[in-house]
């Protein structure tokens, strides 16, 4: 019985200490000062997936253009710092193909937790040479990633606003590697 007691102990601390450190984040996130509400949500939806509107944080040029598979394409306007840590990556896939495309599974990652969500782009990294570090897409406390999600395909010429959100790199590394399964890499700089 005292074994049975000591395990349920332990494991209301852990929750306890975990919630404590999730109150604390949340209440360092929110404590920015400023009235502007955040650019992505963390609930992902199965329907037409979640992601911000279609040109937000956008300002002229892309900041990088990757081509993947049988003529997807994405096109990255923003990633940008925010004061809570994180970095939010803004971008648009595009079919450039002739027929309508399956998105591929791949693009999900392989992570056991991310996978279990469904179809996302959870597989996305972002690479900081200079401090030898590889950050991958933040999931929220249900493990779902904190990306676009639900895509399942896309049309011929269709484009859709997708998002990915990372934790961020120093404030001194501004340039960082962007890398999706099955599409180049692309170098790209963080603002603000």
């Amino acid at each position: 019985m005292s074994i049975r007691f000591t395990t349920k102990a332990r494991r209301g601390m852990v929750a306890m200490t975990v919630v404590a450190g999730l109150a604390l984040g949340a209440a360092g996130c929110g404590s920015g000062g400023d009235d502007k509400k955040p650019e992505s949500s963390p609930s992902a939806t199965k329907s037409g997936g979640s992601g911000p509107s279609a040109q937000e944080g956008q300002s002229g040029d892309p900041l990088a253009e990757l081509k993947g598979p049988n003529g997807l394409l994405l096109q990255i306007d923003s990633a940008a710092r925010d004061a809570g840590g994180f970095i939010t990556v803004n971008g648009e896939l595009k079919n450039d193909g002739d027929k309508t495309l399956t998105i591929p599974a791949q693009l999900s990652g392989n992570e056991t937790e991310i996978i279990r969500n469904g179809r996302s782009l959870g597989g996305a990294t972002l690479v900081d040479s200079k401090g030898k570090k590889r950050y991958y897409v933040l999931r929220d406390t249900d493990g779902r990633p904190l990306t676009t999600t639900g895509i399942s395909s896309i049309k011929s010429g269709e484009t859709i606003p997708v998002f990915m959100q990372f934790p961020a790199p120093p404030n001194d590394t501004p340039d960082v590697s962007f890398q999706l399964p099955m599409f180049a890499p692309a170098d790209i700089t963080i603002s603000g």
